[in-house]
């Protein structure tokens, strides 16, 4: 096909791979040509000894912090770790019952969940190809255990589609599925692809349509024991003289296009989101904690930083305790590995050049908002039997979250009832907390009714009414990152930044731990090269 003049470019092939087979085909497809790529993690830092004395401070106990702090120690360096908060983790956090949270404005909320019960506000969930973050999770002894992403049996839901009804993810899927394949059957049995495939080509495609989209004989997508095998039954196969199953009804095609509801479907199998997915046993936060643990007394806690001040001889940070309180107190070290999220670092005065401070004053983070709700007793599987996964929707509460562990317990549950991302983020957090966790049940109530009458406690957690992070993550786009990205990476005299704004995985941990691992490792060569 090379030199054809009507040949698709690259952007129009991932386009039409994009629409026609999926989110998964095009991330395939982009990789193959060079454009997408996994984790570039290949094992933590090696780096040498360096000169007896060298001393770094890092700036932050986030993620990104102490893995530059665990391998920078190993190497031989003095680190010490300056972390606003009383715990390390940053945004590897999870609430659990008797912890106390208050946001920008005052706003206290005390958690109230049953003890082995957790909301993650931030990460929920680790993809297998996060190969960094699963390492120094490994390394530090935390426990793992499945995260289900994608739950046949959970719901998607439009406000105007299937009457305003909930449906039950394969249903959705396999009349998709089937829809296009019949569509697509019948178009190569009229001749429509043959400049496309040849003779023997057609035959194999048709073959695979049949089996892709749960056809029958005729390349048809009707009521039958086929395609119920894959959207369900009206009356599962049973024993006895009661035993014999009954085929469902699928939806008509203009219902399936018209509920919109592939986006859901799409976002799903994103290579993100493709099992396998990981979550720490007993909640995100057990990863940060294991790594504040194995730093122990390198890292000062409630250490606001309120000046970061650099010359030819090293970095002094002035900070103050936010516990004890008393005049501003200095750390000195030859170095510094800053992780400091940017909307929070932009307002403390910074001896850096002009290009960097630049791009740190560029950057906006998105809002996200996440509500937590605890029920009296866990219904999603004990009326609906639904085991994990997640519920997505058009509605104002985005999604819902059911818990993936404590499967089949009898005592209370905790759901992940919103997870919001959009701009109407900002006017769920214009709400009190308690008003944004009726909000949630509110919404929630629509695809599951039990949610009043179940309903024990919640919190919600607004990002951008954060005061440590100020925001969700890193909003990079093609234009910033052309101008901006390559300085806020970049070394500045005896400074360098690393955190998941210093990555192209924003808002994911695996981008604050290759970051610092770049990061590191480039220091280091500067140090051993002063």
């Amino acid at each position: 096909m090379t030199g054809d003049a009507g040949a698709p470019s690259r952007r129009d092939l991932l386009s039409m791979i994009g629409v026609v087979a999926g989110s998964t085909a095009m991330y395939m497809a982009m990789y193959e040509l060079g454009y997408a790529q996994a984790t570039s993690f290949k094992g933590p830092a090696k780096l040498s000894t360096p000169p007896t004395g060298t001393s770094v401070l890092i700036l932050g106990a986030g993620v990104a912090g102490m893995v530059a702090a665990l391998e920078m120690r190993d190497a031989g360096y003095k680190v010490q770790v300056l972390e606003y908060q009383d715990r390390p983790g940053g945004r590897n956090w999870s609430l659990y019952g008797g912890d106390t949270f208050t946001e920008l404005g005052g706003a206290t909320q005390h958690v109230g969940f049953d003890p082995g019960l957790y909301l993650n506000p931030g990460p929920w969930r680790i993809p297998y190809h996060h190969q960094g973050i699963l390492h120094y999770a490994q390394r530090t002894g935390v426990e793992m255990e499945p995260f289900v992403q994608t739950n046949f049996n959970a719901y998607v839901h439009s406000m105007t589609g299937y009457g305003g009804k909930p449906r039950r993810y394969r249903e959705v899927q396999a009349d998709y599925q089937g829809h296009v394949a019949e569509l697509l059957g019948k178009c190569a049995q009229q001749g429509a692809l043959d400049q496309k495939v040849s003779k023997e080509e057609r035959e194999i495609l048709l073959e695979s349509l049949r089996e892709w989209g749960a056809l029958d004989k005729n390349y048809d997508y009707v009521k039958g024991m086929t395609s119920s095998n894959r959207r369900g039954f009206d009356l599962d196969p049973g024993g006895g003289l009661t035993g014999a199953p009954r085929p469902s009804e699928p939806d008509a095609l203009g219902d399936v296009l018209s509920a919109r509801l592939w986006t859901a479907m799409s976002q799903m199998s994103d290579h993100m989101h493709q099992s396998s997915i990981f979550q720490p046993k007993g909640g995100m936060g057990m990863i940060g904690k294991a790594m504040g643990r194995e730093l122990g007394p390198l890292i000062r806690y409630n250490s606001k930083i309120i000046d970061i001040h650099q010359d030819d001889r090293g970095v002094t940070v002035t900070y103050v305790d936010t516990k004890t309180g008393g005049p501003p107190r200095t750390a000195t070290a030859q170095w510094c590995v800053c992780t400091i999220p940017l909307p929070v670092l932009g307002q403390i005065p910074m001896t850096v050049g002009a290009p960097l401070k630049a791009a740190i004053d560029h950057m906006a983070y998105t809002p996200s908002l996440k509500v937590g709700l605890q029920f009296k007793r866990r219904f999603w599987e004990q009326d609906e039997q639904i085991y994990g996964g997640i519920t997505y929707t058009d509605m104002p509460n985005v999604s819902i979250g059911y818990p993936n562990h404590g499967y089949f317990s009898k005592g209370k549950g905790v759901v992940l009832g919103a997870y919001v991302g959009t701009p109407e983020c900002y006017t769920w957090a214009a709400k009190p907390p308690e008003e944004r966790i009726k909000d949630a049940l509110y919404w929630g109530s629509k695809i599951h009714p039990q949610y009043m009458s179940e309903y024990d406690c919640g919190v919600a957690v607004a990002w951008h009414r954060v005061p440590w992070v100020l925001g969700c993550k890193s909003q990079w786009t093609e234009a910033s990152r052309a101008e901006h990205y390559d300085n806020l990476a970049a070394i500045d005299g005896r400074i360098v930044l690393a955190g998941e704004h210093v990555s192209y995985m924003a808002g994911w941990q695996e981008g604050s731990v290759t970051s610092a691992t770049d990061a590191i490792k480039r220091l280091h060569q500067r140090v051993m090269s002063a």
